[in-house]
């Protein structure tokens, strides 16, 4: 298996009947996913999503791809293919055409309609085209087919590629539920047609590579919905994705079923499930929604409230109900049910706002105490079934972190595929498709990009890292003006410190040897009150170390008088 490795150096020029993929997101994270096509010069983008920003980046509001290696090449793109309407997967679009406005983007009916509804508040009006399982369309030089897969959204797609250098199929996010609520599965027989053509490379998801077995029917959830609903003596409270119509459709029947009404709680919530319901992707029960700002009017064990959170996101519906910053309060004999699977890295995140809740005294359900949630991703039995369904001659797998891709890398092996016919790339590296085998050939610049507020790149790992050390360890400033010709102390130092535990007094033990160390300094030719800040950071960071276990952010300022 190719392995990606860190003295990969640029790639090569694209050579006469190659086809090369770079995966610029969604390979070594679970996020941000997108990949570039290139043929003959023209760009296919496929998907276009972001990540959601861990502990480790605070002040961070999402991670976006990293345009740069197309930044140049804007009008050679075709077109955005988006395999369906994750944020995951669209989230970024209108960051990508705030730099091309007019880039073509092809989905599925419910994707665009996603997509537009976020496009709208970036101001964008975008060029778009709507297209079904089944369909075909001619890209530019790239000839798409779509074909239908069940995830846990409705109308997700995989796309078949083909180029004169090979075909590309490209999974998407899919599993192979036979019994769907929509009862839309899978279409192995367009897998199984386009395999006797021929798959040159296969891109399949990883995200459940190392789970045995087969994932579990959504229909299973329903009857335990049910169950929770008849145990609920007050308020319920149900946390999802925003976009996850099938378990919305699940929440909104129990409901009926239970002589309860639903309030969608949430910007996001309340206008994918619109958008949803005018479609014709979610059937709306008579009588059973309330609008939000009614549900006062409704007594606490008729309510059903729906809401954005299942992750522990701090600025979600659930999370500010369990801190008491939000106007829903939940308290005794309240039922919260977290419908929702744990995206690795928001652990301590979810657990936080399940602590919060039992603190108040709801009776908390989650996937650990209730099978509430189902995986939309294939697990290992699925992935082995396409295999030998497409029988590819190279395999990528794509979308999941390392473990997720080497696992799924295995299960291609088992089936057959020759090992050096598989390829593990991380984002950035360069695989080229020629004469039907796909290799590494190079690496290109691919590092996380990330929004905060208005800004969008201007924060870097640096200056995160001061975030972090400014939360954690604390900060200390320290004022000294000095003679401008002989370096003497006139006034100070002043110190002051925040995030100490300790009074800002036991910092003057370190004020003698801040004189000390300044009227030690050479001043040959004048102060340099740069070198001054150093010297004064030099002994205060050492001192607070020594004496107190800490590394403050220290900030030195010297005037010179």
């Amino acid at each position: 298996m190719s392995q990606p490795l860190p003295e990969l150096g640029p790639p090569p020029p694209l050579a006469d009947g190659t086809l090369r993929v770079v995966a610029l997101g969604g390979l070594g994270e679970i996020g941000r996913n997108m990949a570039v096509l290139e043929y003959d010069g023209r760009l296919l983008v496929v998907d276009c999503g972001v990540l959601f920003p861990e502990d480790h980046q605070p002040g961070v509001d999402l991670i976006l791809p990293d345009f740069s290696h197309i930044a140049d090449r804007l009008d050679d793109i075709e077109a955005i293919v988006l395999t369906h309407g994750h944020e995951d997967h669209i989230g970024a679009v209108p960051y990508l055409l705030r730099l091309r406005r007019d880039i073509p983007l092809v989905g599925s009916q419910l994707t665009l309609a996603f997509v537009e509804a976020k496009l709208k508040e970036h101001r964008i009006a975008p060029l778009t085209l709507a297209v079904r399982e089944g369909q075909t369309e001619r890209l530019g030089v790239f000839d798409c087919e779509f074909v239908a897969v069940n995830h846990s959204i409705p109308d997700a797609l995989a796309v078949a590629v083909r180029t004169p250098a090979g075909t590309v199929l490209h999974t998407g996010d899919f599993k192979m539920d036979q019994l769907p609520l929509d009862g839309r599965i899978t279409d192995l027989r367009a897998f199984a047609r386009l395999g006797e053509a021929g798959v040159d490379l296969f891109m399949v998801d990883s995200t459940n590579a190392e789970v045995p077995g087969f994932t579990t029917h959504e229909r299973e959830i329903g009857p335990v919905l049910d169950a929770v609903f008849a145990a609920a003596e007050q308020r319920i409270v149900v946390a999802s994705f925003a976009s996850h119509v099938h378990r919305v459709q699940q929440v909104l029947d129990a409901a009926a079923a239970h002589g309860r009404r639903v309030a969608l709680v949430g910007r996001s919530m309340v206008r994918n499930m619109t958008i949803a319901a005018d479609l014709g992707y979610l059937a709306v029960p008579d009588g059973v929604l309330v609008d939000a700002k009614r549900i006062d009017t409704v007594p606490d064990d008729e309510l059903v409230l729906m809401c954005t959170g299942s992750q522990g996101e701090p600025m979600a519906a659930l999370s500010r109900i369990a801190s008491g910053e939000h106007k829903i309060a939940v308290g005794p004999r309240d039922t919260v049910v977290l419908a929702s699977s744990l995206i690795p890295g928001n652990e301590n995140a979810v657990y936080r706002v399940i602590n919060g809740l039992t603190r108040l005294g709801a009776r908390v359900v989650h996937g650990g105490n209730a099978k509430v949630h189902v995986s939309g991703h294939a697990s290992a039995g699925e992935l082995l079934y396409c295999y030998n369904i497409v029988r590819p001659r190279n395999v990528m797998p794509v979308h999941g972190e390392v473990r997720h891709l080497v696992a799924n890398a295995a299960l291609a092996v088992q089936t057959g595929v020759p090992a050096e016919n598989v390829v593990l790339a991380e984002d950035g590296v360069v695989v080229d498709l020629v004469d039907g085998r796909a290799t590494v050939v190079g690496a290109v610049p691919c590092g996380l990009v990330y929004v905060d507020g208005a800004s969008v790149g201007g924060i870097t790992d640096a200056e995160l890292k001061d975030r972090r050390i400014l939360g954690e360890e604390g900060f200390i400033s320290i004022v000294v003006v000095v003679d401008s010709s002989t370096g003497a102390v006139l006034a100070g130092p002043h110190l002051q410190a925040r995030g100490f535990a300790e009074d800002d007094a036991v910092l003057t033990e370190v004020v003698p040897e801040i004189a000390r160390a300044l009227a030690e300094a050479p001043h040959a030719g004048g102060v340099d009150t740069h070198e001054l800040q150093q010297i004064v950071r030099r002994v205060v960071g050492r001192w607070v170390n020594t004496r107190l276990r800490r590394r403050p952010m220290i900030m030195p300022v010297v005037v010179a008088a």
